[in-house]
């Protein structure tokens, strides 16, 4: 599928990775539409994408509200006659101990993680299908694959993510290709030490940090190659295979 004049759905675009992602979709000439969260800096990174001479569309959105977050699909496809492509990006980040993981700690991942990310494409397919054509790309991490200390919840509903990507690849094809990322150490969290940081680079192969740029990269391939369906794709710098 070309970028150019496509149609991206971004769920939790406004900071971190999802503000990388529809930027760098925006320079390849793709039109953004995405939610936001209050206090979230919506409106610079709205008119950073403008300024590269796209359609921009933000939306403030708790996603586990699954009436708001169809009607916000819906929206979207009448403002801007189509949705090409959908990342299901939203995902809270919070480290807590197994033993004193909450209920409502739980909920939450697993709520903003894979739930809002099944239901919300399951809102965008019969708009794809209807299109006779569409990508679709989750965000997992590599959670999934190896065991991060704190983050048991976190990466149970991770998992569910990278389920959920292939059943829907099996389901929606032929016309909806789906594809997961899995980013390692391209956006550590504020609060790392120098010495996390560290460690963090020594267990890559390449030895370096990514970039968030580095997963957006990836999701454009995703987009642009009509033959991949189906995977995860990992953006680790060799991580995974030093555990």
């Amino acid at each position: 599928m070309e970028i150019k004049d496509s149609v991206v759905l971004i769920t939790g675009g406004a900071i971190r990775l999802g503000r990388a992602h529809g930027l760098h979709l925006a320079r390849k000439g793709a039109h953004v539409a995405f939610s936001y969260l209050p206090g979230e800096p919506w409106a610079a990174t709205k008119q950073e994408i403008e300024a590269l001479g796209v359609r921009c569309a933000a939306t403030e959105l708790d996603v586990r509200n699954l009436e708001a977050m169809r009607r916000w699909v819906a929206a979207t496809a009448e403002t801007f006659g189509r949705i090409d492509v959908l990342i299901n990006n939203a995902s809270p980040w919070l480290m807590r101990p197994f033993l004193e993981v909450t209920e409502a700690e739980y909920d939450l991942c697993n709520d903003v993680t894979v739930k809002a990310a099944f239901f919300c494409t399951q809102a965008v397919a019969p708009i794809m299908l209807r299109q006779g054509r569409g990508v679709i790309v989750n965000v997992a991490d590599l959670s999934v694959y190896e065991v991060w200390p704190g983050l048991g919840h976190h990466a149970i509903a991770k998992a569910g993510v990278v389920q959920l990507t292939r059943y829907a690849a099996r389901e929606l094809s032929p016309t909806i290709r789906v594809n997961a990322v899995a980013p390692g150490p391209v956006l550590l969290p504020p609060d790392f030490t120098p010495e996390q940081i560290e460690d963090a680079r020594q267990h890559t192969l390449v030895k370096r940090l990514g970039a968030p740029e580095d997963v957006s990269r990836m999701i454009a391939l995703l987009i642009e190659h009509d033959y991949l369906t189906g995977h995860v794709y990992f953006i680790d710098g060799g991580e995974l295979f030093t555990h």
